[in-house]
């Protein structure tokens, strides 16, 4: 594919993988503009994949008084919901209570969000007696335990949906690839872009593709690709780290959430049902650089311990955690780190440079689509294109299939691929040891491995535990444990050599280290 695209010309060339791309291509390409996108990883490797898992309008903002930013979210929430009902669904959130004020608070802040979200609204939200709380999240602290307030949210899988939306780009059009990395941007004699250089990184080779715009959408390494542009641009990119911590399912029993409304930093921790079992997070601490594979640092773990453990009967220990993961914010300096505001701000922003370079900056995963919608306004206006209609506030999600259809998966792992699932499954039952499980521990059939390798551009034995599964999230030491596994399906499917996919295996038996704590 990337070789087909050299010399190829396009009115809009996005590059970066993760949510705000993925939204941009996808937008773009629904209007009808001949649209390119390429990851220099894999789509979602960094912080796309590494969120809480939810589509919320943000609670804590409500106490912050943000109200534009929660309208914003809730209604962007909303549309997710709709229009993908395979990957987005409704999740009740509990809130204890423990002193008397917590009731009328917590309770009147919930009503504001019920009515922010308007018609939009997945549940409203209802006070819970004890004995309903406890039958709710049955792990709660009970000592003097009063009741708790319940409200609902979205969650999601936040890789099945950024690969999703790489599906939907293609299939309105888009060239979509992955192990393609910007190397250099391209200019006209008059110093306008023009497009870039991509060097596809498994084969080393270099390609020119032309576009009347190209959006910069990578995320906490924004300002790298503005440096492209222009040496001298002040970064505006700080980011901050997030860290979750994924324990067995006893920690949280029920298909309810807890929201821990008051941490040691004042933020909201939350613990979640997903896949068959409970993450807890998360952080907010300030880095130095952006990281493509971040870790968790010990203070941050025992931050999560501890205050998770304040408000569960049964306290989780290092011992209980299954994976550690990492992700980071990409959040925007106004004016410029080192310029003479300190203002952070958590949503979105979209910057034109002289040369005409579109960087789309901040947002999170919730609000994709309006970034997306955003970006659109300004790729139009500095490409010259023909104005069109932005489509995508019902645009139907590659595999979407209704909630009431009668052919939505049951199974957990294959709801994600929505009308696909039948063919995953007819690729699992090709081979016997397919359809067996990759790990005793993990719920995805082997072949798996064959229907990623074949039809979502898995090109690693990282890629499918990673993201096309989330076996490394669940269980990281099962996932290592089964990547030769993984490894030899890919091989079959890729051409690979015996040697290549060992080294594919061993490449992600080394990260998987990373997700694990202490010695492994």
């Amino acid at each position: 594919m990337l070789a087909r695209t050299d010399g190829a010309s396009f009115d809009v060339l996005v590059v970066g993988g993760g949510a705000t791309g993925l939204g941009v291509a996808v937008d773009a390409a629904s209007r009808g503009y001949s649209t390119c996108l390429v990851e220099a990883h894999d789509f979602a490797k960094g912080t796309s994949s590494r969120s809480t898992k939810l589509v919320h309008g943000g609670v804590r903002y409500l106490e912050q008084l943000d109200l534009g930013l929660v309208t914003e979210a809730l209604h962007e929430r909303g549309r997710m919901h709709e229009n993908a009902p395979h990957i987005v669904h409704d999740l009740a959130f509990i809130v204890p209570r423990y002193t008397w004020w917590e009731g009328p608070f917590y309770g009147a802040g919930l009503k504001l969000y019920d009515f922010l979200a308007g018609k939009r609204n997945l549940a409203p939200s209802r006070m819970l007696s004890v004995d309903d709380t406890i039958a709710a999240i049955p792990n709660v602290a009970r000592d003097g335990l009063l009741g708790s307030i319940e409200y609902h949210d979205g969650q999601f899988d936040d890789a099945r949906m950024a690969l999703a939306l790489a599906l939907t780009a293609a299939e309105h059009g888009a060239v979509v690839l992955n192990r393609a990395q910007v190397t250099a941007l391209s200019r006209s004699p008059s110093g306008a872009l023009t497009g870039a250089t991509v060097r596809d990184t498994e084969s080393g080779r270099a390609i020119e593709i032309t576009a009347r715009v190209v959006v910069n959408a990578c995320g906490i390494f924004a300002d790298e690709v503005r440096a492209m542009d222009d040496a001298a641009a002040t970064a505006i990119i700080e980011p901050a780290q997030g860290v979750h911590l994924v324990l067995p399912r006893e920690f949280q029993p029920s298909d309810r959430a807890i929201m821990v409304p008051h941490t040691d930093d004042g933020r909201v921790l939350f613990v979640i049902p997903w896949h068959g079992r409970v993450m807890v997070g998360t952080t907010d601490t300030p880095m130095p650089k952006s990281a493509l594979e971040p870790r968790a640092l010990p203070d941050e773990v025992e931050f999560i311990l501890r205050n998770a453990s304040r408000y569960l009967e049964r306290d989780p220990t290092r011992e209980h955690v299954l994976s550690v993961f990492a992700g980071m914010r990409p959040l925007v300096h106004e004016g410029g780190i080192g310029g003479p505001t300190k203002k952070i701000s958590r949503s979105h922003k979209v910057v034109v440079s002289p040369g005409g370079l579109v960087s789309i900056v901040g947002g999170k995963w919730t609000t994709y689509r309006r970034m997306a919608e955003d970006t659109l306004t300004r790729i139009i206006e500095v490409g010259g294109l023909v104005d069109r209609p932005c489509v995508t506030e019902s645009l139907r999600i590659s595999g979407y299939l209704a909630r009431e259809d009668s052919s939505m998966p049951k199974e957990d792992w294959a709801r994600g691929h929505g009308s696909r699932a039948a063919e995953v499954k007819r690729v699992c039952a090709e081979r016997a040891s397919w359809g067996g499980l990759m790990h005793p521990r993990l719920p995805y059939p082997l072949g798996i491995a064959a229907y990623s390798s074949r039809f979502e551009m898995a090109r690693s034995v990282e890629d499918v535990l990673a993201r096309r599964t989330r076996a490394l999230l669940l269980d990281a030491r099962a996932a290592r444990e089964c990547a030769p596994r993984v490894a030899e399906v890919m091989a079959g499917e890729l051409g690979w050599s015996a040697a290549q996919a060992r080294a594919s295996a061993d490449e992600f038996v080394a990260l998987a280290a990373g997700y694990l704590l202490g010695a492994g």
